[in-house]
């Protein structure tokens, strides 16, 4: 389709032009240009009011803009962080077996992204915004991801951040569990099962994830209110890396004999599980997130005695709904804590 409309014949009246419908709905021409042609990146609200003001002015008839109601499957991006975290691998394996899904299937694309990097993220959001309808994407909380959602949101690409938002005040749609209540979930099961004295350690991905400095936060409340006798050290940073984890555990277990519970606020628990198994440690109580190969054994063998879930399935559905959906919104998805003998 070209990019103006034909003109009339020699003395019929002078039929509106584009430019006449941009002056009219009071956005630019290169937004009518881009409704007219069927490309991404302008607002369905937009879009639906400029083509019922095309009809009315004559700009297309009554049939053209009927066959403009008519949309293509939306184009939706996931970007999830790279490394050694098995339950985002698991995710994206999931994603990936979505992908061709049939007629009126969203058109799927993943991509890994360097993790813990937000110049990476950025500039991922940027180079997949001109493909994607919508873009959901695991958000770490630095100003340069800040500003590319913004930037890309003000251009029309509809955001979902998934498991770690960027906050209220983004006015980005967030599909993920409350993470202050699932901290607080937690260090209420360290301090049931610990016996209440000793201390606790906190092992993070990155404080940059603001689930994972929430989760934090709600660990302190509860054990500042319930369990005083409990010494709740720095949060550590293992970058959600088993080899890493597993060294700093050991650490932990040399520095601290009074270990009496660790809960791991973001992935590759395995590692962790792994240096109590060879240290003897059962008696530390262990709790982390994602039940997944490494965390059914954990939970199994004993080196782990809970583990938090939000099941792939759920946290695509959410995404997929909010970035398809005229309003946005859904419900929070639930949490799920699976202990060994319940397992599915």
């Amino acid at each position: 389709m070209c990019s103006d409309v034909p003109g009339p014949p020699d003395g019929a009246p002078k039929r509106p032009t584009l430019p006449d419908l941009a002056r009219a709905a009071g956005v630019s021409l290169a937004t009518v240009d881009r409704i007219i042609n069927q490309r991404r990146g302008v607002k369905e609200r937009t879009r639906l009011r400029v083509l019922e003001l095309a009809r009315e002015m004559g700009v297309l008839s009554a049939g053209e803009a009927a066959a403009y109601t008519t949309r293509p499957p939306p184009n939706i991006v996931f970007l999830l962080p790279s490394g050694g975290n098995p339950y985002l691998r698991l995710l994206g394996d999931k994603l990936r077996a979505r992908i061709g899904g049939g007629p009126g299937a969203p058109n799927l694309r993943c991509f890994f992204i360097d993790g813990f990097n937000a110049d990476a993220l950025a500039e991922a959001l940027r180079r997949n915004a001109g493909w994607a309808d919508g873009i959901a994407f695991f958000a770490i909380e630095h100003p340069a991801v800040r500003q590319a959602a913004i930037e890309i949101a003000e251009r029309g690409t509809r955001l979902v951040t998934i498991v770690s938002d960027l906050g209220l005040s983004s006015g980005i749609n967030h599909v993920g569990l409350d993470n202050h209540a699932v901290g607080r979930t937690a260090g209420l099961l360290i301090g049931r099962l610990s016996g209440g004295t000793g201390s606790v350690a906190l092992v993070a991905g990155s404080r940059h994830y603001r689930a994972h400095s929430e989760r934090e936060a709600g660990v302190l409340s509860i054990m500042e209110e319930m369990f005083p006798d409990l010494h709740v050290m720095p949060m550590r940073e293992g970058h959600d890396d088993p080899g890493e984890n597993y060294r700093l555990t050991l650490d932990l277990l040399d520095r601290h004999p009074d270990l009496t519970g660790i809960y791991n606020v973001g992935g590759a628990s395995g590692g962790i599980c792994r240096a109590l198994r060879e240290r003897g440690r059962r008696d530390v109580v262990m709790i982390g997130h994602g039940l997944t190969t490494d965390t059914r054994k954990a939970l199994i063998d004993c080196s782990m005695d809970a583990v938090f879930e939000l099941a792939p399935e759920t946290l695509i559905d959410g995404a997929i709904a909010r970035l398809t959906r005229s309003d946005g919104n859904a419900a929070r998805p639930r949490l799920h804590i699976y202990f060994r003998e319940n397992l599915d």
